[in-house]
C-alpha cells in the first residue's frame, strides 16, 4: 500500500482505489509509518486480530498504517489499538454489524487521563467535526472495517442508509462540567485508569428541553425519546448510550440525584404499553415472549432497557438544554469495555 512515485498524484491515487472512505487520506510513506510505530513498544508484526467478514489480519503495523491514513498523530495509536482490540471481542459481534441492513456503528467512549492528554473532546460539538483526535481515531477504525473487513456498502455490508457515525465515532466525557463520576469509574475502574467502552448505536437523537428545571419532568421527556416505537431497543435486548448535557445532568445533581439514581430512574421510566407497540413499528409476538412480556395484555409495560448493563449514561457536550439518545442495534451485540495500554 506504499506510494513513492513522484509522478503519481497521491491523493487521487487513493481516491481511485477502494481504500478510502471517500475522503482524502494521508499517504503512508515508510518514514511516516515508522514515526507512527514509534508510539508503541509492540512488535509491528504482532497480530491484533482478524477483521470480519473478510477476516484479513490486522497487525500492529497495518493498524498504524490505517491510523496514519486517517490523520492520526502517533500519540493516538494506543487508543486505536485499544479500541480495535475491544471491538474484536466475540460478544461485540463485529461480524454481524458489518453486514447488517441497519445504520449503526461502533461508538468509542474513551475515559481516563490519556484521553485528555491527547485531546479527545467531550465538550461542545463532541459528536461533530472540528476535533482531530475524535475524527481521526474513529476514522482509523472505519478504514480498517472497510479495507480489512470488507464492510463496503453493497459488497460486505447491506446497510440501507448507513449513518454519519460510520465516518467516525469517538468521544470522551465532559469531566470538567460533569457533576458525577465517569462511566468508567461507575464500573469500578479507577479515575486514573485509561478505559475504552464500545457500543453499537445509531446516530444521536437530540432531546431539547429548556423548560424542565426538576428531574422528574426532565427525565420524562428523555425516557419518551428512549421509547421510540421503531427502535430495536423496544423489542429486543440492545445497548443504548445516553449523553446528558452538563446542564441537564446538573439539574439532576442539584436535586440530590447521583449518576446511579438517574440511570435507575431512566430504566424505570422508559417503557411503552404493549397496545401502543402493536400499532406500528417492529412489533413481533414471538419477540415479546422472549423478553418476558405478555403479548396479549395491552396494558403490559415493555421496558426499553432489558438489562441495566445495557444503558451507558455519560455526561458530554456543551452547556445547554439537550441530551443525546443513541438507540442500539438488534443483532445481538453486547457493549464491551476495558483498559488499554499506553506504552
Amino acid at each position: 500500500m506504499q506510494v513513492t512515485s513522484a509522478s503519481v498524484d497521491e491523493f487521487e491515487f487513493f481516491l481511485d482505489k477502494p481504500w478510502s472512505d471517500g475522503l482524502p487520506v494521508v499517504t503512508p510513506t515508510e518514514a511516516r509509518v515508522a514515526r507512527m510505530l514509534a508510539a508503541t513498544p509492540r512488535d509491528p508484526a504482532e497480530l491484533v486480530g482478524l477483521i470480519p467478514p473478510a477476516m484479513e489480519p490486522a497487525t500492529v503495523r497495518t493498524v498504524a498504517i490505517h491510523a496514519l491514513m486517517a490523520g492520526c498523530k502517533p500519540d493516538y495509536l494506543p487508543v486505536v489499538l485499544g479500541g480495535l482490540t475491544q471491538m474484536l471481542r466475540e460478544e461485540f459481534n463485529l461480524n454481524g454489524v458489518q453486514g447488517t441492513m441497519h445504520g449503526v456503528a461502533p461508538l468509542m467512549i474513551v475515559n481516563g487521563p490519556y484521553a485528555k492528554q491527547i485531546g479527545i473532546h467531550g465538550g461542545n460539538g463532541c459528536f461533530g467535526p472540528g476535533f482531530r483526535a475524535n475524527a481521526s481515531i474513529g476514522r482509523a477504525i472505519r478504514l480498517m472495517l472497510l479495507n480489512l473487513g470488507g464492510g463496503i456498502p453493497g459488497v460486505g455490508s447491506a446497510t440501507v442508509f448507513s449513518t454519519p457515525l460510520r465516518y467516525t465515532a469517538c468521544l470522551t466525557e465532559n469531566t470538567e462540567r460533569s457533576p458525577w463520576e465517569t462511566l468508567a469509574v461507575s464500573r469500578d475502574y479507577a479515575p486514573d485508569d485509561n478505559v475504552i467502552t464500545c457500543a453499537m448505536v445509531e446516530s444521536p437523537r437530540l432531546c431539547y428541553d429548556d423548560v424542565s428545571q426538576e428531574p422528574e419532568r426532565l427525565l420524562t421527556g428523555i425516557a419518551d425519546s428512549m421509547a421510540a416505537m421503531s427502535s430495536w431497543n423496544m423489542h429486543v435486548r440492545s445497548d443504548m448510550v445516553i449523553a446528558m448535557g452538563p446542564e441537564q445532568a446538573t439539574i439532576c445533581a442539584r436535586a440530590g440525584l447521583s449518576r446511579a439514581d438517574v440511570h435507575r430512574k431512566l430504566i424505570e421510566m422508559a417503557r411503552r404499553k404493549v397496545g401502543d407497540l402493536k400499532r406500528g413499528g417492529n412489533w413481533r409476538r414471538e419477540r415479546a415472549l422472549k423478553i418476558d412480556v405478555d403479548p396479549d395484555d395491552d396494558e403490559c409495560l415493555v421496558p426499553v432497557i432489558k438489562d441495566p448493563r445495557d444503558l451507558h449514561l455519560i455526561v458530554a457536550g456543551g452547556w445547554g438544554p439537550l441530551t443525546a439518545v443513541c438507540h442500539g442495534w438488534g443483532g445481538g451485540s453486547r457493549a464491551v469495555h476495558g483498559k488499554y495500554e499506553i506504552g
